[in-house]
């Protein structure tokens, strides 16, 4: 019997969009919300699973490339990017995506790659400045 991808035991194996980590992630549910764990090394993070399907409807709305712009929660993001959209208070859960306080940010890093790994977008893989749009 073949194994469920996304998993805790059958985990979403991915790039970060420069090539330059690897990390994990799966779904998992935490206080009767569906959310994503995500594992770089020994970091781990905490999306609204929904994000997956909030970030889509976005980016077919805008039609066209948009800059990810991943920054650390304590940084600020750069206007117009995947990342800010991530934590603003415009987007449909009306701030972050990211559940783990001091571990919010790096929306535009990790969620990318997933969504390309599921077909709904496509994702740059420059070592900077990289981009995605929905598919």
């Amino acid at each position: 019997m073949e194994q469920t991808i996304g998993t805790k035991e059958n985990p979403w194996q991915l790039k970060t969009p420069p090539g330059t980590s690897d990390y994990s992630m799966y779904k998992a549910e935490k206080d009767g919300i569906e959310i994503l764990v995500c594992t770089v090394g020994k970091t781990v993070l905490h999306y609204d699973y929904r994000c997956l399907n909030d970030l889509y409807t976005m980016l077919k709305q805008h039609g066209d490339w948009m800059e990810l712009g991943a920054a650390d929660e304590q940084k600020p993001a750069k206007e117009g990017t995947v990342e800010a959209w991530g934590r603003s208070e415009e987007n449909p859960v009306g701030g972050w995506y990211g559940l783990k306080k001091g571990f919010r940010g790096r929306f535009g890093m990790y969620i990318p790659p997933l969504m390309e790994a599921l077909d709904l977008a496509e994702v740059e893989h420059n070592p900077k400045s990289n981009r995605m749009r929905a598919i």
